[in-house]
């Protein structure tokens, strides 16, 4: 999932089936895959903030983890 400005949607959490709304964002790339400067995006809520980010970490594919409010502002900053 990849975020722009907020949508009327309220975001969820990508975890599987998880409905809850989504207050982190992971940002992470394959480098076999992507470019550096590529970033693919998650999105957590609280309870699954940690299980997603460890998933991406331990295959070294976790390059940030941002809160949702901050991600938007810095996204319509693009």
């Amino acid at each position: 999932m990849i975020l722009g400005p907020v949508s009327e949607e309220k975001p969820i959490c990508s975890a599987k089936g998880c409905r809850a709304d989504a207050v982190w964002v992971l940002a992470w790339n394959n480098p076999k895959l992507h470019t550096p400067e590529r970033r693919k995006t998650w999105l957590a809520c609280e309870e699954h903030r940690e299980h997603l980010s460890g998933f991406l970490d331990v295959r070294g594919f976790l390059k940030d983890v941002v809160p949702l409010a901050d991600w938007d502002d810095s996204a319509a900053d693009r």
